[in-house]
């Protein structure tokens, strides 16, 4: 079982800032930027390699929906990458398929995402972690 598996048990908690039947979308603890957000389909897969079609429309189509809510949270958020390491020899570290949401700022002074090898994890307290997921669970409710 790995820590996604046990997030979406609920066994371990998380900043959610969305969740639906099958997707479920919190806050990467390393927070290589600001609002930095993990996208796990809910039924276990290792990779991108055990998607079948549907599986792949009920995580791929919530992309972009969940990118709008993160760039539509705060208004200096410029730009964000999408990023999946597929297989350990890809640096995937946790053996379930996820999706890495960073936003970009103008001055983030990032050359390229590097995830999951850049951690700013000891800059966020918990009330700055939640004040993200809240700012961006926040867009969910406008429509």
């Amino acid at each position: 079982m790995t820590i996604f598996d046990k997030i979406i048990a609920g066994e371990i908690p998380c900043y959610k800032v969305y969740e639906d039947d099958d997707v479920l979308a919190f806050l990467d603890i390393s927070q290589v930027t600001p609002g930095h957000t993990l996208v796990v389909p809910k039924k276990h897969v290792d990779d991108i390699f055990g998607y079948d079609e549907t599986m792949a429309q009920k995580v791929l189509l919530k992309l972009p929906v969940i990118a709008r809510a993160i760039k539509n949270s705060n208004p200096k958020i410029s730009g964000l990458n999408i990023q999946s390491n597929n297989g350990p020899s890809a640096g995937q570290t946790v053996l379930y398929s996820h999706w890495h949401l960073i936003p970009r700022y103008d001055d983030d002074g990032l050359t390229s995402t590097l995830a999951p090898t850049i951690d700013h994890s000891a800059d966020f307290s918990a009330n700055k972690y939640q004040a993200i997921a809240d700012a961006i669970s926040a867009q969910f409710r406008k429509d």
